[in-house]
């Protein structure tokens, strides 16, 4: 296992890459970290923080020698940047992405010259809120870590990536990309879209019934919670994983007919045997 880095560039300041630069200030705080972010004033938000040390440039020589650089954009900002990267970095650096799509990041980088330099990788944590001001330490504790094409990473950046994801204390899962794409678009990409269109169908209706978002309860607040999630985060990694996600949404929809179905028919039995085979998604998340 490798001795820990001297140097950390992230790319990408909000949630995820904020919430790393805490936890390695906090275990490691003579870690040199560069922040780079197309947001000024995130940038600015960053420093002021404390969560790095130096804003920078993804081209700057400092961020491109970097022992190790974390990109936590949106995943179409990811697969442009990504090959840029890796024909300019030091042979020792080590690149990992966090996007929530792998199939495509993996593919933009797979005849690259320094693909043995990249570890694929997806972070299972985050929040409804964005910004730099929105990282917290513990936002990784315990969560699983989902990491693609392992098998194309050179040693040093496979122990770079088992000692980075220790740090933060997350467990890694290896799986290949196009499983990754297929499991997350029902298991997270869908709910997103759940809950977007839950809250988009509220707000329509609340036009006309002011009250309604008043009797909202727990109930909702806690469905429609991914509503709040990022636009800008969401909609590239919807359409990267386009295939698997409409395939998803077309189970979906058909749950939903059925049970419109059923409750226009006033087949109260039906509904409720309907709900107790939803209940059973108990045994997978108890």
């Amino acid at each position: 296992m490798i001795q820990k880095i001297n140097s950390l560039s992230i790319i990408g300041l909000g949630l995820i890459g904020g919430s790393f630069a805490l936890v390695v200030k906090n275990k490691f705080p003579d870690i040199i970290i560069y922040g780079v972010d197309q947001n000024p004033a995130h940038a600015a938000k960053a420093l002021e923080l404390n969560l790095i040390d130096e804003i920078k440039t993804s081209d700057d020589s400092k961020v491109l020698g970097s022992d190790l650089i974390i990109l936590a954009i949106p995943v179409n900002a990811i697969i442009e940047i990504l090959p840029q990267l890796l024909s300019n970095i030091s042979s020792n650096t080590v690149v990992v992405d966090t996007g929530s799509t792998k199939s495509s990041i993996c593919q933009a980088v797979s005849h690259h010259n320094n693909r043995s330099q990249f570890v694929a990788a997806h972070p299972i944590a985050g929040t409804e809120y964005s910004g730099p001001e929105s990282a917290f330490e513990s936002l990784f504790r315990g969560k699983k870590n989902l990491i693609c094409e392992f098998e194309l990473c050179n040693t040093e950046a496979k122990e770079c990536a088992n000692w980075f994801f220790k740090l933060v204390e997350m467990d890694n899962i290896f799986m290949d990309a196009e499983s990754h794409d297929k499991h997350l678009a029902y298991v997270s990409h869908l709910s997103h879209i759940s809950s977007f269109m839950l809250g988009l169908t509220v707000l329509n209706i609340e036009k006309d019934e002011e009250n309604i978002l008043n009797l909202a309860g727990s109930g909702f607040a806690s469905t429609v919670r991914l509503a709040k999630s990022s636009p800008d985060m969401w909609a590239p990694i919807f359409q990267q994983n386009k295939s698997y996600l409409s395939k998803a949404l077309d189970e979906y929809i058909l749950q939903l007919m059925n049970f419109q179905e059923q409750l226009k028919s006033d087949n109260s039995n039906e509904i409720k045997v309907l709900m107790q085979k939803a209940n059973e998604i108990r045994k997978v998340l108890d």
